[in-house]
């Protein structure tokens, strides 16, 4: 390889693996060379890998000395495991010289071991011990359940409160009753003014739903 072409691709080594921080191993194989089992010229960060230069090739690297493959194209995002079970995210580009020929293999292979150990944690957090809850259930405050319940009243009876009669109302209080409105705090209070109806009127629609479901 040309001696410029390679300052460059060193000077790219040391920049991505600063970049990237101590978990970023950089290394550049020569390819041309006939000795498979000394094909590291340079490596930043070999701890990931426990390799050094003089080291040999990867099987990426072994592939392209095996097929001299002229139209070799990058592989790039792919998983590794190293020999003491590091999980690598990697990436090997394919470096040509003047005449278009692979002269040299430059990669990138980032430990995300812990990262994928991290995602695991998260998913058993994130993950509800309902299997058939398919969305979050909404959590709001008392004030919104209790308008919710006003709202939907309403829509049970199918009119707005200025066109209610006397059994409409009392039917939308029976549902509010039914589902717990009057537990919330002072629910009383706004539902008679919502409905237009003074608090002993609302009392005597719930005793009068009571008395109906006696009979």
């Amino acid at each position: 390889m040309e001696s410029k072409k390679l300052d460059t691709l060193k000077q790219l080594a040391d920049g991505i693996a600063a970049q990237f921080g101590s978990k970023c191993e950089v290394v550049i194989h020569d390819v041309n060379s006939r000795h498979s089992d000394h094909s590291i010229i340079y490596i930043v960060n070999g701890h990931v890998s426990g390799r050094k230069i003089g080291d040999g090739a990867s099987k990426v690297v072994l592939d392209q000395l095996r097929s001299q493959d002229k139209e070799a194209k990058d592989h790039l995002c792919y998983l590794t495991r190293t020999s003491d079970g590091k999980i690598l995210k990697s990436s090997s580009l394919y470096i040509r010289n003047s005449k278009g020929v692979v002269a040299a293999i430059f990669s990138i292979n980032y430990d995300v071991t812990a990262l994928l150990m991290m995602k695991k944690e998260v998913e058993d957090m994130l993950l509800p011990t309902d299997k058939e809850q398919k969305e979050p259930e909404k959590l709001v405050n008392v004030n919104d359940v209790l308008n919710e319940l006003i709202k939907q009243s309403v829509t049970m009876i199918g009119k707005p409160v200025a066109l209610m009669n006397k059994d409409d109302k009392i039917k939308a209080i029976q549902f509010l009753n039914e589902s717990g409105a009057f537990l919330i705090t002072k629910s009383g209070d706004k539902v008679a003014k919502y409905f237009g109806i003074s608090k002993y009127t609302l009392y005597s629609y719930i005793d009068a739903n009571k008395k109906q479901e006696e009979k």
